[in-house]
């Protein structure tokens, strides 16, 4: 198989660098992708659909579509555009649009029966500066550390933290998200949630994966274990790939 690998927001395509070899022991092809506005492609502008299209361009018949965290909106953009080309597509403690909602909506919405929506948005903002320009970073080597690899040893935190970049989301906040192809082509789908996520909250994995019709599988990890857990995290990819849906997908 061939995986294709999206990173979520601040990271880049460096951030699996540790699993993609992992995936080769086992047998299998990896490409990470770099979305604009993040690594080789920071000075490019990001957009709903250049995101959408750097995924695109580089899907072959038959791969395995990953995203993590709010990468999970990009390949989600990505297999609306390119359902034939997909065999499976794994959502990594990643988001799920809602058909007609923006991202800001899609990530604050609880499955209530009135539709509520979430209004505490975390601790985690305090350790974030926000630059005019609208774009945000990590303030700190400590916040990152804490919330997104408190399970990798220093050295590696703060490998990481210094390739972190800011995160501009352009249209991203503002736009509706239509994927009707995606809901309609039912492709077989994965979500893993990452037991020890300081990063998402729980209540939100759960809702991605019933709304994605799926049993969650889990790694006892942070939010990213393509850097505390790659072996594990590449054994459960290739694992989820084997899984099958067990009710419908909700677009709303």
């Amino acid at each position: 198989m061939r995986f294709v690998l999206v990173h979520g927001g601040f990271h880049a395509a460096w951030c699996w660098q540790r699993t993609i070899p992992e995936l080769n022991q086992l047998g299998h092809d990896a490409v990470a992708v770099d979305i604009p506005g993040h690594g080789a492609r920071l000075d490019e502008e990001s957009t709903l659909a250049n995101r959408r299209d750097a995924i695109v361009a580089v899907l072959q018949p038959g791969d395995v579509l990953v995203g993590h965290s709010g990468g999970g909106f990009d390949i989600t953009l990505a297999a609306d555009a390119a359902t034939d080309l997909l065999a499976h597509i794994i959502y990594l403690a990643a988001a799920l649009p809602r058909e007609g909602r923006t991202y800001p909506e899609a990530m604050a919405m609880r499955d209530s029966e009135d539709g509520s929506f979430d209004a505490d948005v975390g601790e985690m903002l305090t350790y974030l500066d926000f630059a005019e320009d609208g774009s945000m970073r990590f303030a700190t080597f400590e916040g990152a550390w804490k919330y997104f690899y408190h399970d990798c040893d220093e050295k590696t935190a703060r490998w990481a933290f210094e390739r972190l970049c800011p995160e501009r989301f352009g249209d991203t906040t503002t736009a509706p998200v239509s994927v009707p192809r995606f809901w309609a082509a039912d492709l077989p789908r994965s979500y893993i949630r990452c037991l020890q996520d300081r990063s998402k909250p729980r209540w939100l994995s759960d809702v991605v994966a019933t709304r994605l019709g799926v049993e969650p599988l889990t790694i006892d990890a942070s939010h990213s274990p393509f850097l505390s857990r790659p072996a594990e995290l590449a054994e459960l990819l290739v694992t989820a790939t084997g899984t099958a849906p067990i009710g419908p997908l909700i677009p709303k």
